[in-house]
Parts: structure tokens; C-alpha cells; sequence
């Protein structure tokens, strides 16, 4: 299930396992392998409109022939969900375009992530609010959820 921590604070969260910045995170932790994985290939090509030629190579419409490393912080987040789905990510790095493969990632394993903003997901969906223990299944719901837990934190 996924399960999201709202928080507007940068780097608020005092959790070992939190990634505050999924680019710096990548950089220094992916592993090649990760991108033989079919899942994968299809978040990068959804997201970045990217061809994941080889774990070394990606080709981009954009930018030509990239590593790794040159993928959008988005892509680079929903990955880390993915394959290393004990770790907080700072979801905060991802765009409504990422929503569905939050969600899709939470499907298959338990997943919490920290989001600073309305993320728009797509409905029909199960959330669980960490702030609240709330289990919520619409986008109106989540927005009743977002802004109780801004007054709470004023």
C-alpha cells in the first residue's frame, strides 16, 4: 500500500531511511541492473519519453545518448521507490505525471513517501496518511487530508 507523510518542511522528516534529494541519491546508489528491469524501462519511457537502450545508455529525444544519471529527478525518484522501497523518498521531486506510478509501486509493495504538495493521483485509489492513519480512495479526500495537516503544522 502506499503511504504518504505530507509535509511542506525541506528536509523535515528525522528518519535514517529518508531521501531528501532523490537526484543525490541516485547518483551515488543506482546499480546497473536496475535498468534490465522491464518496469523500469517503461517509467522511464512514460516519464522522460526515453529509450533505455543498456543500463550505461539512454536514449533521450531531447538530449541524445544520456547516462543514467541524466534523467529527470521524476524518473530518478519513481526508480529509488521502486527498487528500494524501504526508503522515504522526497516525492516532492516527482510531477503530477509520476502519480500513477506512485501508485502503481504501491500496489505491488508497501511504500511511504513524503509529498510537500497536492500530488493530482488518479481515482480511484488507496492511500493511507501517515499523519492521520487515514485510508483515503479520492482526490478530494487527500486535499481535506493536505490541508488539516497544514493547520496542524502552523
Amino acid at each position: 500500500m502506499l503511504n504518504i507523510i505530507i509535509s511542506r518542511g525541506s528536509a523535515d522528516l528525522d528518519n535514517k531511511n529518508y531521501v531528501f534529494s532523490p537526484d543525490t541519491y541516485f547518483k551515488y546508489n543506482y546499480e546497473e541492473e536496475w535498468f534490465n528491469d522491464n518496469l523500469v524501462k517503461t517509467m522511464v519511457f512514460d516519464v522522460d519519453s526515453s529509450i533505455v537502450e543498456s543500463p550505461h545508455m539512454i536514449n533521450s529525444p531531447i538530449l541524445g545518448q544520456i547516462a543514467p544519471e541524466r534523467l529527470s529527478g521524476g524518473v530518478k525518484a519513481l526508480i529509488i521507490m521502486y527498487k528500494e522501497p524501504d526508503l522515504i523518498v522526497n516525492a516532492s521531486a516527482c510531477g503530477d505525471n509520476c502519480a500513477k506510478w506512485i501508485l502503481e509501486i504501491g500496489k505491488r509493495t508497501d511504500l511511504t513517501i513524503r509529498l510537500g504538495y497536492e500530488m493530482e493521483f488518479p481515482e480511484p485509489f488507496d492511500i493511507c496518511i501517515k499523519n492521520s492513519g487515514h485510508i483515503i480512495h479520492t482526490y478530494e479526500d487527500f486535499l481535506k487530508e493536505f490541508q488539516k495537516v497544514e493547520i496542524i503544522e502552523r
